[in-house]
């Protein structure tokens, strides 16, 4: 019996702050039904074993990343993708202009409550996660290391990586922006702001954009797993 083909595209996926690798409802079965690989990466927030998978010798390499995602892989991993769709990502998190103090007094907050050791974290988690589901109920949100245990919550990595977003100035290093790029954008976005999407764009000018209205920053609802796809169908073959 010969043995089975490679896939022609493998997918490396990274959520964001505050998520884990488990909020991939959907897209691991729909990839796997063209006959696509699919590799979950774990930063580890809520108690799970941190994991970054590798890239395979087989298969077109892409990364999907939400939000924060694209910022905690690493360069070596970054610069040997073919293709990236990144899903309400930006550059920059806290751009300069009218955004700025507020984004930056609602990270200060968020920081101190992980730094309170007789505190629970959970109650700042959820409502991060509300803003980010919002205008959907926060009740589509898939579970995550805010509904766990609070011993399980990682304070000091979520806090490190709190640090890294409100750092963000440009696409992480090795970042390969000479390949095709999608940018999934949500219009009705409360965590990553107008100006930060527009300078996303800047960024990467070569992209194809996608802006999905009344669609929130979890992007809950929207047709977003069957408009990636498709996009790299058309890029890629079936």
């Amino acid at each position: 019996m010969p043995p089975p083909e490679p896939p022609s595209l493998q997918v490396i996926a990274m959520h964001g702050w505050a998520g884990d690798a488990a909020g991939w409802i959907g897209w691991p079965e729909a990839f796997h039904a063209e006959g696509w690989s699919w590799r979950s990466a774990e930063r580890g927030y809520g108690g799970a074993t941190p994991r970054l998978p590798q890239w395979e010798p087989r298969g077109r390499r892409v990364l999907i990343a939400h939000s924060l995602g694209p910022h905690l892989m690493p360069p070596e991993l970054l610069a040997r993708a073919e293709a990236v769709v990144l899903l309400a990502s930006f550059a920059r998190f806290v751009p300069q202009g009218p955004a700025e103090r507020r984004l930056r007094t609602a990270l200060d907050g968020m920081a101190a409550a992980l730094a309170d050791t007789d505190a629970d974290p959970r109650p700042m988690l959820k409502s991060f996660l509300a803003e980010a589901a919002a205008p959907q109920p926060a009740e589509g949100m898939p579970p995550g290391p805010a509904e766990g245990p609070a011993e399980a919550i990682e304070r000091a990595l979520l806090r490190r990586d709190l640090e890294l977003l409100r750092r963000t100035t440009s696409l992480p290093r090795g970042f390969p922006s000479a390949v095709p790029v999608l940018l999934v954008e949500a219009a009705a976005d409360r965590i990553v702001v107008p100006e930060a999407r527009e300078l996303l764009r800047q960024a990467l000018p070569q992209a194809d954009v996608i802006r999905l209205e009344g669609t929130g920053h979890a992007l809950l609802g929207s047709p977003v797993i069957d408009l990636s796809r498709d996009w790299l169908k058309d890029r890629f073959g079936p």
